[in-house]
């Protein structure tokens, strides 16, 4: 159970090409297509693949909003395996996708970050009952950690398109501040959902925060780029997250 929490993030969870050159993708230096942000409200069930068993471990529902300096992404985690519903909530602003707030509440910590000149808030760890205040100083824009997902399905995809986004991500025991995630490869690729195929692109993503140990796979539809399906390859074992229609 520890391990699935810890890898919800990368769940849930690029090299902008200017005159020829690679930067790092940040509120500054953005080149997504706004005109794919919507308000919306969507499924995926969770499934662990064992052998050649497919075990659902849970239901994760995004919720998208749009208001008129800010986007919110709710999302809410349900486990049989848990006692209490995870809740994470990510607030952007509107105009350059910079961090304002983000909270994270589980049945193992509590945490809250407010985003400023400073990254404040707190980290409640509920197994151990320490509460660590925080106050980080930063000297560079970055993306919210747990943003970087849907940031992805904006982008200017296209096939063979790789970047670099610069995140913050705060844990007390792998380590805190800004840090990257990196598009490795972008492919067009079909899926199959509920016996039709659909045209898609395939991102393959890691990032620092499992030192980029695990790979991400995205498949977003096209058009709409709708997650249909993710997968996230452990080494020694695979989850994949499914759109329930």
């Amino acid at each position: 159970m520890k391990k699935t929490f810890y890898l919800l993030p990368l769940v849930l969870a690029t090299s902008f090409q200017v005159k020829g050159q690679k930067s790092i993708l940040t509120p500054e230096n953005n080149p997504v297509d706004k005109s794919l942000i919507h308000e919306e409200f969507y499924e995926m069930a969770w499934y662990m693949l064992k052998d050649s068993s497919k075990i659902e471990i849970g239901k994760v529902r995004t919720e998208i909003k749009k208001k008129k300096k800010r986007i919110y992404i709710i999302t809410t985690v349900e486990m049989p395996s848990a006692p209490t519903t995870w809740v994470d909530s990510t607030i952007v602003g509107r105009r350059k996708l910079e961090p304002m707030y983000h909270y994270s509440f589980n049945q193992q910590r509590d945490m809250v970050l407010n985003f400023s000149e400073q990254v404040t808030g707190y980290y409640n760890d509920k197994r151990s009952g320490k509460k660590t205040e925080i106050s980080e100083s930063v000297d560079a824009p970055f993306f919210d950690s747990n943003f970087y997902p849907q940031l992805i399905r904006w982008l200017p995809l296209k096939t063979g398109y790789s970047s670099t986004i610069a995140i913050f991500d705060y844990n007390p025991k792998s380590g805190t501040g800004v840090l990257t995630a990196t598009i490795k490869n972008t492919e067009q690729a079909t899926l199959e959902l509920k016996g039709v195929i659909k045209d898609v692109w395939k991102v393959t993503v890691t990032d620092d925060i499992s030192k980029n140990t695990a790979i991400s796979t995205f498949y977003l539809e096209k058009e709409s780029r709708k997650v249909i399906q993710q997968e996230i390859d452990l080494g020694d074992g695979k989850m994949v997250m499914e759109l329930v229609d």
